[in-house]
């Protein structure tokens, strides 16, 4: 099991850069990712997102879902929007192709 398996929001898609942080209480704990590593993951969840009609939060939790290693991706939510959002994750199945592309740009 996985804690903090949206990085407290940032593998949302939600905080892209500096001027982001004021969006949460979190945000100034986020620029610790935006890295050119953390912008890379960004993008290949908003392909992969694109490809899936999905959200980057949906896709960043179906990712961890695709890991054998992984039982259960610990995500919060500060409204009902979000959790309908995190749910359908658990429906969704990344390719082989789509799991790549995001190890790939996390490496």
């Amino acid at each position: 099991m996985n804690y903090y398996a949206l990085a407290s929001g940032f593998l949302s898609g939600k905080y892209r850069s500096a001027a982001d942080f004021g969006k949460s209480a979190r945000g100034g704990g986020m620029a610790k990712y935006l890295t050119p590593r953390g912008h890379a993951v960004l993008d290949a969840l908003d392909a992969v997102a694109r490809e899936m009609s999905a959200t980057p939060a949906q896709v960043a939790l179906g990712w961890l879902l695709a890991k054998p290693v992984v039982t259960a991706p610990i995500a919060s939510a500060t409204n009902d929007a979000q959790i309908d959002d995190l749910v359908k994750a658990a429906s969704l199945r990344l390719s082989p192709d789509a799991v790549a592309k995001l190890d790939a740009a996390s490496a």
